[in-house]
């Protein structure tokens, strides 16, 4: 559909038919984990059986066997070199690397646009991969920037990002930085704490990285404190000396964000460590909790609250557009912590469309219906989500509402033609095919 706009950008996009589960371009890429990749001729790729050598790909010659055959071949703007990176096939990986690949050429077609495949490689569970393309093992190839970022973030930041410790640990012994921001804001170490790896934030901060994450948009144990559901973490970030003496943009401590919640524990942990509240005439645990809950009742400054939405939406929009998805949709959860509109939850509805989560992306547009219920966005997100569903009838009673409000949009009359016609496919609505 054309893009709407609420008060800001809002991100566009069509349902997908193909999500996977990690964020980023891997929320998006079509290649299953662990298995051949069959493409068009003249190009045949399969993953190296266990145990054999090189099972790779012979039928991509037609003539003399030129190797400038395989890399010519490109789907979506995608390399052969990016996508046995990003699968973690080393031994393919090695075969195209011998014949002249060029693992610094970035990509250009979603979901791998400024991506070279080391920084793909990343994303992997295949240790081997990571540790041959960043140049240990192929001579001569001389191996890539351990720190390159070409839009999305470092591989540390993706390794990060996708709870991979072992493939994290491998760059950091090649003096990979572990205080490096992505768009200014976000480090690796708050990434690892967003996606709750305990293991890669214990080896960021013995490789250095600042526990507090200065010139993040708050520190790490501002976030867990105000989310709930990271007492694990809070203990651990308090051990490597996180300060819990640095508030908010809203002058408010961890102790007070985790008094709000009521949690008990997490104030008891943070009690010994943080100054005393100038404005708390009962320093104490209980008198910590009941100054919280009695400064919750206040209203909060309008302008300030739309300021923070403003910012948060504009992290989520920016992770969106690098097709970081997951990142994009724990950014809308804040956003829309800091007050809810139908544009917030239809962009959130998008980013679970794309990681697959059906469901969600579902309640998400069945919340923007509810706040704007004559907008066809709304109705439009809602189909897409029965369509990842599998509910073809229900997605054809969505676009039909989307039409009433946006009557002769051709993506809508395109995508109810699809739906009717797999309605009429399915053996029962809702069924698996």
């Amino acid at each position: 559909m054309n893009q709407t706009k609420e008060g800001g950008s809002e991100t566009g996009g069509k349902p997908t038919t193909c999500p996977q589960r990690r964020a980023g371009f891997a929320a998006a890429r079509k290649l299953p984990p662990r298995r051949g990749w069959a493409m068009a001729p003249p190009f045949m790729y399969s993953r190296p059986a266990d145990g054999e050598e090189s099972r790779i790909v012979k039928s991509f010659m037609k003539g003399n066997g030129d190797p400038s055959v395989i890399f010519s071949f490109r789907m979506n703007g995608v390399s052969v070199l990016h996508i046995a990176a990003c699968a973690g096939h080393l031994e393919v990986c090695k075969y195209l690397v011998e014949l002249g690949g060029d693992v610094n050429a970035t990509g250009d077609g979603a979901p791998f646009i400024g991506m070279t495949p080391f920084m793909a490689s990343a994303q992997s569970s295949d240790v081997p991969t990571v540790r041959m393309l960043q140049g240990n093992r192929v001579p001569p190839f001389k191996g890539v920037p351990v720190d390159i970022d070409c839009g999305h973030g470092t591989p540390l930041y993706l390794a990060a990002t996708n709870e991979q410790d072992k493939a994290l640990k491998i760059l950091l012994d090649h003096h990979a930085n572990p205080n490096n921001m992505v768009n200014g804001v976000l480090s690796p170490l708050m990434s690892s704490l967003v996606y709750r790896s305990l293991k890669c934030m214990k080896l960021l901060i013995k490789a250095g990285a600042d526990v507090n994450c200065r010139g993040s948009f708050m520190t790490p144990l501002l976030f867990a404190t105000s989310r709930g559901s990271y007492i694990n973490y809070i203990q651990f970030l308090l051990k490597a000396g996180a300060d819990p003496n640095i508030p908010d943009d809203l002058g408010r401590l961890p102790i007070e964000l985790a008094a709000l919640r009521d949690c008990k524990e997490e104030v008891e942990m943070l009690f010994p460590l943080t100054s005393p509240i100038p404005n708390v005439p009962n320093w104490s645990i209980e008198g910590v909790i009941s100054h919280a809950k009695f400064e919750q009742k206040k209203p909060i400054d309008q302008g300030h609250l739309e300021r923070r939405k403003g910012l948060f939406k504009s992290h989520a929009d920016r992770a969106f557009k690098q097709k970081d998805y997951k990142l994009a949709s724990k950014c809308y959860d804040l956003a829309i912590a800091h007050g809810e509109s139908a544009t917030l939850y239809a962009n959130r509805s998008l980013c679970k469309l794309l990681m697959g989560d059906g469901d969600g992306a579902f309640s998400d547009a069945l919340k923007c219906r509810k706040l704007r219920p004559n907008w066809a966005k709304g109705c439009y997100r809602q189909a897409a989500a029965h369509m990842l569903l599998k509910e073809y009838k229900q997605a054809c009673g969505a676009l039909l509402d989307a039409q009433k409000f946006d009557p002769g949009n051709a993506e809508i009359e395109k995508e109810l033609r699809k739906a009717r016609e797999l309605m009429e496919n399915s053996p029962g609505d809702g069924d698996e095919q």
